[in-house]
């Protein structure tokens, strides 16, 4: 066993316990390091960082956001290849920011947690593994992010069919496509990247829909050796650049607080469809009858001239079985299948972060059986009423559907460290979060998704099967920046503990 994996079920009182090394988790331990945190601990199921960016290794797998703000600020990377980079340059800056600033002796590799538990009379948190470890700590950041559970449906007759079958987000990279039938379930964001990279190998491919999706173009263009040298040399340039790339993109939220304004951009987007793809039929099949925006709006310059090849084939029936090699739908065609590729995207639900393990704050409440049971919430997405010192990054109602993730994810790490500042200035030992508070909150949230396209009609992964929004942000990005820079004290509960840690 590494020293990075040793067994630290005795050791010392933990100041903080990350749990999730990606984006989040990395964030995190570098402003707590900054602030002279190293009583910390990142607690990654894994044997590397880097989250979304390790596990998405699909041909074309690449971001959506643009490559100088999917990064942290803090920490900038000039030489960016492209506007939008790849997933590999994406996780070789994580690398290297993970060394840059020298976390990884903090992370504790393959290390999947099991549970964990507040004990009011300590101020403690207990977390357990699943490898039998025990951690302690005043407080525990949950950074597992909302997007890394693959969403594998269970299909009547899975089980004997002879051929591939693997997920976009554990592609099989030993398994040759070459000259094979391939049937790729899914149109989401995955799909569209991987489906027109394999199309050119295979024999054939059959692309099953069941919802279509609004797509636009991406920017391909590369960054010259000319821009690189300034963006290094000039680091005001390289800034400047990134504030236009920042209200570039949230200057795109108001037609996804428009859905009039959304409409006018529809038009666009059909007629993008229409002159791309040659087949009326198959171009008609292509374009949603719901408002653009209500789901994830896609980038991509290969998904629809993919469907002018001989060899790429469109269904948009369902599927009512699996068969020994073939896939048959709901209307009885059968077709033939070496290799299934599921591009179903990831359970989305908030609740995942909490699925396989027990959650339990003040009274032995349980996060999922009491307060999640139904819905999820937070505050900000941050803190939750009955789980002390307890704090999420990208939790519920903090996904975007326009701008960077990152710009989010480090406004919470912000709020969370003004929430150990607090608890230090006022000499306490832990921050219980007003019910009363996160109701308002909450209430006040759902009522800025009205009149938004988010809630025009269509049912997306951002809904809950009530129609409730739990993952989106309803409003501009600034917004949550400006709300998060300082913690409302009258919101919160701040208390010292029978035994108190503080001398």
């Amino acid at each position: 066993m590494s020293a990075h994996n040793k067994d630290t079920s005795s050791t010392p009182l933990l100041d903080v316990v990350i749990i999730g090394a990606g984006f989040g988790g990395l964030c995190m331990a570098i402003q707590l390091r900054k602030a002279g945190y190293d009583n910390i601990v990142i607690l990654e199921k894994a044997m590397d960082v880097g989250g979304t960016w390790r596990e998405n290794s699909y041909p074309g797998a690449a971001c959506d956001v643009q490559s100088h703000l999917y990064s942290f600020s803090f920490a900038p990377k000039t030489d960016w290849t492209k506007r939008y980079a790849d997933w590999d340059e994406i996780q070789a800056y994580i690398l290297d920011t993970t060394a840059k600033f020298g976390i990884r002796p903090f992370i504790r590799f393959g290390r999947e947690v099991a549970g964990m538990r507040f004990d009011e009379g300590t101020a403690q948190w207990t977390v357990d593994t699943a490898q039998g470890e025990q951690y302690k700590a005043r407080h525990v950041v949950m950074a597992t992010g909302p997007l890394h559970v693959p969403n594998i449906p269970a299909f009547p007759g899975m089980d004997r069919f002879q051929g591939k079958v693997f997920h976009s987000a554990q592609w099989d990279h030993s398994y040759d496509l070459t000259g094979k039938h391939v049937v790729s379930i899914g149109t989401g964001g995955s799909a569209i990247q991987y489906a027109p990279e394999i199309a050119p190998k295979v024999a054939k491919l059959t692309i099953m829909q069941r919802t279509s999706a609004w797509v636009i173009p991406r920017d391909t263009r590369t960054y010259s050796r000319l821009s690189k040298v300034l963006f290094d040399k000039a680091d005001w340039l390289r800034r400047l650049h990134r504030a236009r790339l920042y209200w570039t993109n949230e200057s795109r939220a108001w037609p996804l607080f428009a859905p009039a304004l959304a409409k006018g951009f529809q038009s666009l987007a059909q007629w993008l469809i229409r002159s791309k793809v040659r087949n009326p039929n198959t171009a008609k099949a292509l374009i949603p009858d719901y408002v653009i925006g209500c789901k994830r709006i896609l980038i991509s310059n290969k998904w629809l001239p993919m469907f002018n090849r001989i060899n790429v084939d469109l269904v948009t029936s369902g599927i009512r079985e699996f068969r020994e090699k073939s896939i048959v739908t709901s209307e009885g065609r059968e077709i033939k299948a070496d290799c299934v590729v599921l591009g179903t995207g990831f359970v989305a639900d908030p609740r995942i972060y909490m699925k396989n393990f027990p959650c339990i704050g003040l009274n032995g409440r349980n996060l999922m059986q009491a307060d999640w049971k139904d819905i999820a919430q937070a505050y900000y997405g941050i803190t939750v009423s009955g789980y002390p010192n307890f704090y999420q990054l990208v939790g519920p109602n903090t996904g975007l559907g326009h701008n960077s993730i990152v710009f989010m994810i480090e406004a919470q790490v912000h709020y969370v460290m003004q929430c150990l500042k607090l608890l230090k200035t006022e000499k306490a030992d832990f921050l219980d979060l007003k019910p009363e508070a996160q109701k308002a909150f909450n209430e006040d949230l759902q009522h800025h998704f009205k009149g938004t396209v988010w809630s025009s009609g269509c049912k997306s992964y951002y809904q809950q099967a009530d129609g409730r929004n739990v993952i989106l942000w309803p409003k501009s990005t600034w917004k949550y920046w400006l709300e998060t820079r300082k913690v409302r004290n009258q919101d919160y509960r701040i208390l010292s503990c029978a035994n108190s840690l503080i001398p």
